[in-house]
């Protein structure tokens, strides 16, 4: 523990964790996140310019080096490569000669340096070894906190060079996410086939909740699950189901399929019961280690009692250990939950389908939810409430349903 203890004390594992307001006695039980990507939106063409602010790097469990730039705006950049080089392009930043490069101990940094050309300031990282493109789900930014401000974090290991003669990794503003641009004669790739996995609560021996007609929300959920899939590939997105059949997965092993297939979203569909016969609507769900409400609460307990989830990837620590683990990974994607969760429920009120009362968007610790992948808990009715069991039942609405998330899908900014 004291090895680990003092791992955790230097200072880029600290900057990931104080966007997260958890306690550094928590932090101090803890080792690492996976490798996430958040894009990054530029400014736009007349903004006043960025300034870098602190360049540093440090090691990750994994053999990984992590870079982190940290600007005073969130930054526009693209990324190129030399002989055992990373080079960090940044639009519109002016640099700042009296910034000293924090260099940890075992990274694959040998030493940083900063090109000023023009409005473009090139961060330069000499490597001790060859590295592979990197792709969108190495890097990820960080929203400013406390005194820190923009942090554009990118995670590498040592690789062969595959992908960095013509590779080009770039943010582009929303005007031209259609278009192809080019970065010293590079061409930056059209975006590859979004990965949507959606998830059918429940199934098999566990039937989930049963509605007072008999209606039971395995069958539901898988239905619409089904419908969402068609719908979703013939808008374009490359689509996974948990499960297609009647057919029992713990929840881990739902949480786990989306990692397997590198998913971008990941979205769970349930159906809800509640002691009130007349409660009734939708509503959306993030993950939280602490519950927006005590419903919120009662729910995932419910959820949650489908199996006991326990932590994988993480065998040399200590139980406890990989629980926090687990635990701290769900920050790292917590702000892109958000923002698909607020999407879908707006969707879902544009679609006149009704609302349960409160916020349409809720919190509370789903172990389903538990995955290094952007996902949201999409309760869609109750069938506790006698006339939402029949209306669940519906192909209409059921595909009501479907129309609402598919939008909310294609909404949803995979870039930024």
């Amino acid at each position: 523990m004291k090895i680990i203890v003092e791992r955790l004390r230097t200072g880029v594992f600290f900057d990931i964790i104080s966007t997260m307001k958890i306690s550094r006695r928590k932090v101090l039980q803890t080792v690492s996140f996976s490798a996430l990507v958040i894009g990054l939106a530029p400014r736009v063409a007349f903004s006043a310019p960025n300034t870098l602010r602190a360049v540093r790097t440090g090691s990750q469990p994994g053999g990984k080096t992590r870079l982190v730039i940290e600007t005073a705006t969130r930054p526009s950049y693209t990324l190129s490569y030399g002989d055992k080089q990373l080079n960090v392009n940044l639009s519109n930043t002016n640099g700042d000669s009296k910034i000293n490069t924090k260099l940890a101990n075992g990274t694959l940094v040998k030493r940083v340096t900063q090109i000023q050309n023009g409005s473009v300031l090139t961060i330069s990282a000499t490597l001790s070894s060859m590295i592979d493109a990197l792709d969108k789900k190495q890097i990820m930014i960080l929203e400013p906190n406390g005194d820190s401000g923009y942090r554009l974090v990118l995670d590498f290991v040592a690789g062969t060079g595959k992908g960095t003669k013509s590779a080009t990794t770039a943010t582009q503003s929303k005007s031209a996410t259609n278009k192809q641009t080019t970065t010293n004669s590079n061409k930056v790739s059209a975006p590859s086939q979004h990965i949507i996995v959606v998830d059918a609560g429940h199934g098999g021996k566990d039937p989930g909740c049963i509605g007072k007609g008999g209606t039971q929300e395995k069958n539901i959920v898988l239905s619409v699950a089904k419908k969402l899939k068609n719908k979703l590939d013939s808008n374009g997105f490359k689509t996974y189901l948990t499960r297609s059949s009647d057919v029992y997965l713990k929840l881990a092993e739902r949480a786990s399929i989306a990692e397997k297939k590198k998913a971008d979203l990941f979205i769970s569909l349930h159906a809800n019961a509640n002691p009130s016969r007349d409660m009734k609507g939708f509503s959306v769900y993030t993950l939280s280690e602490k519950a927006s409400d005590e419903e919120a609460q009662k729910l995932a307990d419910s959820e949650n009692a489908a199996d006991k989830i326990d932590v994988d990837g993480f065998e040399q620590f200590s139980k406890d250990i990989r629980v926090a683990l687990s635990s701290l990974q769900q920050h790292a994607v917590a702000e892109l939950s958000e923002e698909y969760a607020n999407s879908c429920a707006k969707c879902f009120n544009n679609a006149k389908i009704e609302q349960q009362r409160g916020p349409a968007v809720r919190h509370a610790p789903f172990a389903v939810l538990r995955s290094t992948v952007p996902g949201a808990l999409i309760e869609l009715g109750h069938l506790s409430n006698k006339s939402e069991e029949k209306l669940l039942k519906t192909d209409a609405h059921q595909n009501k349903l479907v129309d609402a998330i598919v939008k909310s899908v294609k909404l949803y900014d995979f870039d930024v």
